[in-house]
């Protein structure tokens, strides 16, 4: 299990360096970038990919581009989240979205409802809304940040976001796309579509790149590519447990990033987002026994 909480760790600690981003002088785009680059290397060295399957045909190319798009524009989501919406809230968001590839099992892959993912399903919708959930205090016109986006709306960015990217990744595994391609790949696409972001805006004079980025960058992608590797290598030690590994990971990164959000940096929640919380863990709880048993 030492994988699984290494898993978790280095996914608690990416949100806790988008939380702190800022206050070390990070440009979370320009960190998003440089994050593929470092991704893309360490994908070549580690996993040492074949690019020959990219070539023939039955390539999942519309998924693949899909999700070169996806990755970089919900991760700033997930940034912006975690700056205005708080790790607990951003975090949940992140391990419910798998509510949405379990809707898009039933509609689209023909799985089957029974009453443990239903019950999960109910429960995470539950969570999901009253996560968002927050009073604001003070004049209405507090309630829109300064770009005009209220505060829930970004961890429902990456609730919904997180979601379409696990369907697309479904879609290119079901194609039958080597994982270390497939990586290789969704890494490059993601790597373009980040940095003309980038150089978009500094044209336009809304930033430029620094060391301090790049190095904040690099250490994102040192986490990001770590919790892919020790999530693929908890899969490998356990492959007789895949519901267990699935289970550990958004458990104990639901429960991780809740604890070092409100001790860590004080962050407030209701009694209803606390609610909400216990609810997300119930919720992840049932939809992985419920898998568990169907697939026994």
């Amino acid at each position: 299990m030492v994988y699984v909480w290494l898993s978790v760790l280095c996914s608690v600690l990416v949100s806790v360096l988008l939380k702190l981003a800022r206050r070390f002088g990070i440009d979370i785009g320009q960190a998003v970038a440089w994050n593929y680059a470092v991704a893309s290397v360490l994908t070549t060295l580690m996993l040492r990919p074949s690019l020959a399957p990219l070539q023939q045909s039955g390539v999942p190319w519309l998924a693949l581009v899909g999700l070169g798009v996806l990755l970089p524009t919900i991760f700033l989501a997930l940034g912006a989240s975690v700056r205005h919406a708080g790790i607990v809230r951003s975090d949940a968001a992140q391990r419910l979205s798998l509510l949405i590839s379990l809707l898009a099992a039933f509609v689209l892959f023909g799985e089957k409802l029974d009453a443990l993912k239903a019950a999960g399903c109910v429960l995470g919708l539950l969570a999901m809304a009253g996560m968002v959930w927050r009073a604001e205090r003070g004049a209405a016109t507090n309630v829109l940040l300064a770009d005009g986006m209220p505060r829930w709306s970004y961890p429902l960015l990456v609730f919904v976001g997180f979601g379409v990217i696990d369907i697309l990744l479904k879609r290119v595994a079901a194609a039958g796309l080597a994982l270390g391609t497939s990586l290789q790949a969704m890494f490059a696409l993601a790597l373009l579509v980040a940095f003309a972001i980038e150089i978009t805006r500094c044209l336009r004079g809304r930033a430029r790149f620094t060391a301090r980025s790049l190095a904040g960058g690099v250490l994102l992608g040192l986490l990001n590519f770590g919790n892919i590797l020790f999530y693929l290598h908890a899969h490998r030690a356990l492959p007789h447990d895949p519901a267990l590994v699935f289970a550990s990971m958004n458990l104990g990164a639901v429960v991780l990033g809740a604890l070092v959000g409100l001790w860590l940096f004080r962050e407030r929640l209701s009694r209803l987002n606390l609610a909400a919380l216990g609810l997300a863990l119930l919720a992840v709880a049932l939809l992985t026994h419920g898998w568990e048993v169907a697939a026994h």
